[in-house]
């Protein structure tokens, strides 16, 4: 698992000869209804282990949640199951909210 910061994920999905990440977003319904980033799945952090089978374990996968915290817990569970690239958003929406979208709702 690699660690990768609101910018650094930026810059990656701005990157047209990059492929885009799956936004795995493993917050709560409410959480993501307040804010999220564009093009994120939503898979609470509780239903991971029912649908890990959803997942490409081959995919790179940036896990997303608030602060970073829950995140980095699915990264490495899902890291423990087999997956390969895997990163973690240092600071979660939050910092995404601070440092790429000054728009987007913060709580």
């Amino acid at each position: 698992m690699q660690h990768l910061s609101a910018l650094e994920l930026a810059d990656w999905l701005a990157d047209s000869g990059r492929p885009d990440p799956v936004l795995l977003d493993v917050r709560e319904p409410w959480e993501f209804e307040t804010c999220h980033i564009a093009g994120a799945q939503l898979i609470p952090m509780h239903t991971i282990p029912a649908r890990i089978d959803d997942l490409d374990e081959d995919a790179a996968i940036v896990c997303i949640c608030h602060h970073g915290a829950r995140s980095l817990q699915v990264a490495a569970y899902l890291e423990h199951h087999g997956f390969g690239k895997l990163y973690n958003l240092t600071g979660g929406v939050h910092a995404w909210a601070l440092q790429v979208d000054s728009t987007m709702a913060k709580y």
